[in-house]
């Protein structure tokens, strides 16, 4: 795919003053994780994202973030995702200069900037549409396990192959949906990466021994209304 320029500045002119710094991580973080996860079931149909992400976790570039930032970490995976489909740079922003990015949108007020408050699905899409001006389809799940949710999720694995930010009113720990699974009995698995891991990840097969990337059973999940953004980049 051709090479763009996606992430030296932030593309809203309103925002225009706002930079991407560069980053220098203490320890090279893991990529792709999910792809040496082998599919929960044999046969069936396993569709999963096409592509590879760097995996952010609490504290992986040294702010300590556990408790509150798993949303930050979603976004932060699902912005190198969108890096790597494009073919461009690798500065994914900071917690920090997410924040800053809300506040200066109106979003949240200044008070935010630099606080504690975690962030949701509706959040990480305004940072995307503002760094890569790339539509994003907001699903409201009221039960994750509906026909038509399901429906919906495996469609877009069909079309796009991409990556999903999701997050949930009582489930409150936000995670990354890169897969769709169908047994050949008909039961539904996702494909979660979890980015609430706390450490240095030796490697992605210790991710997946400790179920922090994993195929879960939708109906596994806990019971919540969820909030998927589903981006839509080809």
């Amino acid at each position: 795919m051709a090479s763009e320029n996606c992430d030296a500045d932030v593309g809203d002119s309103t925002l225009a003053s706002l930079k991407i710094a560069p980053k220098d991580y203490e320890y090279p973080l893991l990529e792709d994780p999910h792809t040496i996860l082998a599919p929960p079931t044999e046969g069936g149909e396993t569709l999963t994202t096409r592509g590879g992400f760097t995996y952010f976790h609490y504290g992986c570039d040294g702010q300590q973030d556990a408790g509150w930032g798993c949303g930050y970490r979603t976004l932060q995976s699902a912005i190198s995702w969108i890096h790597r489909r494009r073919g461009c740079g690798d500065h994914v922003p900071s917690i920090w200069e997410i924040q800053q990015i809300l506040v200066a949108l109106g979003d949240k007020g200044p008070k935010f900037q630099g606080s504690r408050d975690w962030i949701g699905t509706l959040e990480e899409f305004y940072v995307i549409d503002v760094l890569h001006q790339l539509p994003c389809k907001i699903v409201h799940a009221r039960e994750l396990s509906s026909l038509e949710i399901l429906a919906q999720i495996r469609s877009y694995f069909e079309k796009y192959q991409g990556f999903i930010a999701m997050g949930g009113l009582s489930d409150t720990s936000s995670k990354a949906i890169t897969g769709y699974h169908r047994s050949a009995e008909d039961r539904v698995f996702l494909q979660v990466v979890d980015p609430h891991f706390v450490g240095v990840p030796s490697s992605g097969q210790q991710l997946i021994d400790q179920g922090f990337v994993r195929w879960v059973p939708v109906d596994e999940f806990p019971a919540s209304t969820y909030n998927l953004c589903l981006i839509l980049q080809p």
